[in-house]
């Protein structure tokens, strides 16, 4: 089969379209015929070396597919079953081995790209918005990366919950994509950020900072808290947070300060089927909106890549076998 490959850490050149064994799978594994993989962050960190990861090795962890084999021990999935799933090491390939554990059926109507997109950012999203900071109706929320893909479906998400969100973009293109997700305010990074959160905010700043942004966001997002507020940082698009020291929450008003990971909020095969099955019944339903913003052959990862870390797509993008 074919599939991207990493042999040594670097920039996008290192993604490599080559011909592969086909995945053997275990007694408790899926077989799958790729359909549409989801490109994200994640991604590039663990291509550049950021996060660990020994080379040689397939990238990407999200996809969707068509089930063509299973397991002895499988019960829950059988050939044929339309599934995807957002935590199966080696998915930018034609064919990619998946534990049933973090698989699930999408649902009819859904099409390939978005749910090869769907779970990783709607699942980080919701997660965010049921677990992390749960906004009640009127309490004011800051969304980094606005039109993003996590972006727009956070925005969605606390939208629909009461919030008030305020979000940041970089283009006039980007803001209009915000603002048709539910963002009632929507500010540039090169603004005064936390003055112009606390002007929009009668000075008291804002409930939650949803940050995915990271280095060059981090600070204006502390200062854009009110008291008791919490930062969610989940992300680093602009690079890793340099060391904090914590006792500066203190003085700005006894802040919450979390980096959680989607693994750890989802745990267990409940909690997984619970944020999945949330994203895509919303998604089935036209409660929620995907924005695919790109499509590339498998074989172009590279400039996946490239666009992706220069911030020139919104939404989610997906390679296509």
């Amino acid at each position: 089969m074919r599939a991207i490959q990493v042999s040594e850490h670097g920039g996008p050149e290192v993604l490599r379209s080559v011909e592969v064994d086909d995945p053997r799978i275990g007694p408790k594994q899926l077989l799958v015929d790729t359909e549409g993989v989801g490109v994200n962050y994640i991604d590039i960190y663990f291509r550049t070396g950021l996060y660990p990861q020994a080379t040689p090795y397939v990238p990407g962890s999200e996809g969707t597919g068509v089930v063509a084999e299973v397991g002895a021990e499988v019960t829950e999935f059988a050939v044929g079953d339309r599934v995807a799933w957002a935590a199966a090491p080696g998915s930018y390939a034609e064919k990619v081995a998946v534990d049933e554990a973090v698989a699930v059926k999408v649902p009819e109507g859904v099409e390939p790209a978005v749910a090869a997109a769907a779970l990783l950012q709607g699942m980080t999203a919701h997660y965010l918005v049921e677990s992390i900071f749960t906004p009640e109706p009127g309490d004011p929320v800051l969304v980094h990366a606005g039109a993003g893909g996590v972006g727009l479906l956070l925005t969605q998400l606390a939208a629909a919950k009461g919030a008030r969100v305020i979000t940041t973009v970089s283009t006039d293109a980007k803001e209009k994509l915000s603002r048709e997700a539910g963002a009632a305010e929507v500010l540039r990074y090169d603004d005064d950020l936390a003055a112009r959160v606390r002007e929009l905010t009668d000075g008291q700043g804002v409930a939650a900072v949803y940050d995915g942004v990271g280095a060059s966001t981090f600070e204006a997002s502390l200062a854009s808290l009110r008291v008791r507020g919490t930062l969610a940082l989940f992300g680093a698009a602009s690079g890793p947070v340099p060391p904090f020291d914590p006792q500066r929450l203190n003085p700005a008003g006894s802040l919450w300060l979390t980096r959680p990971s989607l693994g750890a909020y989802t745990r267990d095969r409940a909690e997984f089927l619970w944020r999945a099955t949330d994203i895509f019944d919303a998604i089935a339903t036209g409660t929620l909106k995907l924005r695919i913003g790109a499509t590339y052959p498998l074989a172009d990862a590279a400039d996946a890549h490239r666009d992706l870390a220069a911030r020139k797509t919104t939404g989610s993008i997906v390679l296509l076998p």
